[in-house]
C-alpha cells in the first residue's frame, strides 16, 4: 500500500476532492497553455477513492435521518408520558370538592404546558433533521460542482490535445 493510499484510508470525500484540487493546482503547467501535467495514476486513484467514499457518506446521512427519527419518537413518547402525568394529576386535583375549580385551572395549565413541551420537542427534532439534510444537500451540491468542473477541464484538455495532434 502506497503512502498516498494510506493517507486516503478513512478520508472523507471532501478531503479527497481537496487533495485532487491541490494536485491540479500544483501541477506543472504546459508552456503557453492552460493545460497542466498530472500523474494519471494518482488522479485515477483519487477518483476511485472518492467513488468508494460516497456510499459511506450516503450511509452516514441515512444514519443521521434514522437518529432524527428516533429522536422524534422519543420526543413523542416523552410528550405522551407528560400528558398522561398531567391528566392523572388533574384527576387527583378534581377529586377534592373544595379545590375543584383550582384543580380544573391547574389541569388546563399542565396540559397546555405538556402540549407546548411536546410541540417544542417535535419542532426541535424536525429542525435537527432539516439542518442535517440541508448540510448533506450542500455537500452533494459542492461535490457535483467540483465533478462537473473537473470533467469540463478534462474535456477541454482532451479537446486541445486532439486538436494539437491533428495539427501535427
Amino acid at each position: 500500500m502506497t503512502t498516498t493510499e494510506q493517507t486516503r484510508e478513512g478520508a472523507s470525500l471532501m478531503s479527497i476532492l481537496d487533495e485532487l484540487t491541490e494536485m491540479l493546482g500544483n501541477a506543472r503547467a504546459m508552456p503557453m497553455s492552460a493545460s497542466v501535467l498530472v500523474n494519471r495514476a494518482e488522479v485515477l486513484d483519487l477518483l476511485d477513492a472518492a467513488r468508494a467514499v460516497v456510499p459511506e457518506e450516503i450511509h452516514a446521512a441515512d444514519d443521521i435521518v434514522a437518529d432524527a427519527d428516533a429522536m422524534l419518537e422519543r420526543a413523542r413518547d416523552r410528550a405522551e408520558a407528560v400528558l398522561a402525568d398531567a391528566r392523572a394529576r388533574a384527576e387527583e386535583l378534581v377529586a377534592g370538592e373544595r379545590v375543584v375549580r383550582l384543580a380544573q385551572e391547574r389541569a388546563a395549565q399542565i396540559v397546555a404546558e405538556a402540549e407546548a413541551s411536546a410541540a417544542k420537542l417535535a419542532a426541535d427534532a424536525n429542525d435537527y433533521c432539516d439542518r442535517q439534510l440541508a448540510q448533506f444537500e450542500i455537500d452533494l451540491g459542492a461535490i457535483g460542482t467540483q465533478v462537473r468542473a473537473g470533467r469540463e477541464a478534462l474535456a477541454a484538455r482532451v479537446g486541445r490535445e486532439s486538436g494539437a495532434d491533428t495539427e501535427r
